[in-house]
């Protein structure tokens, strides 16, 4: 079933913000095509019809499939990690769990084959795509700046790297283990490997 018509989202006058009901409409058929017919058979012209507008108002908001889709799977970036100051360890299990809870949504699981190929394919487009975890990876540089200052982390530790080794496992697990993930164990080990490495005592 289609949306309300949102078809009249004309081309706005100067000055004229966004209707964020069509936003919000667009968004949520993308979402919605994508659990049901998967990345590769999602078109600018199935995400209008199902949300009831034009292509000409996905493609104001969004140059491509693959940016429209990144915002429907990954609809914000965390702006601060939820857990209290003060424990490097308690830090690292909730940002592997945060990952874990992301790369497992059925949106993100459906959309992730077919958005690692096009960004894989175009730097331009995965450089603005990352570019809107900026908060994400300032918030796990300030909580690691904090561990070092406490003593808990060696400063030569480099955030950015670490952001990448946590997504990268959870994406890998989802991609080839992704029954693993579901147990409490996963983010536990996970988060203990970061934490101590694996060199013994």
């Amino acid at each position: 079933m289609k949306a309300d018509p949102l078809s009249a989202d004309k081309t706005p006058s100067a000055g004229r913000p966004r209707d964020p009901r069509i936003d919000a409409a667009i968004l949520r058929a993308t979402s919605d095509l994508l659990v049901e017919i998967g990345y590769s058979n999602v078109t600018m012209a199935a995400v209008a019809e199902r949300a009831g507008t034009t292509k000409t108002a996905l493609y104001r908001r969004w140059s491509s499939k693959a940016e429209l889709v990144h915002e429907a799977a990954f609809p914000g970036s965390p702006s601060a990690i939820q857990t209290p100051p003060g424990d490097i360890a308690a830090d690292l299990r909730a940002m592997v769990g945060a990952a874990r809870d992301v790369f497992t949504s059925p949106v993100v699981r459906a959309a992730l084959p077919g958005l690692i190929t096009d960004m894989s394919a175009d730097a331009a487009l995965s450089g603005r795509v990352s570019a809107r975890f900026g908060d994400l990876f300032a918030a796990v540089r300030a909580r690691l700046h904090d561990a070092v200052e406490r003593g808990e982390v060696r400063a030569d530790v480099e955030p950015d790297r670490l952001v990448e080794l946590i997504g990268g496992a959870t994406l890998l697990a989802v991609l080839q283990s992704s029954d693993d993930l579901a147990a409490p164990s996963w983010v536990d080990d996970t988060a203990t490997i970061l934490l101590r490495g694996v060199l013994a005592p």
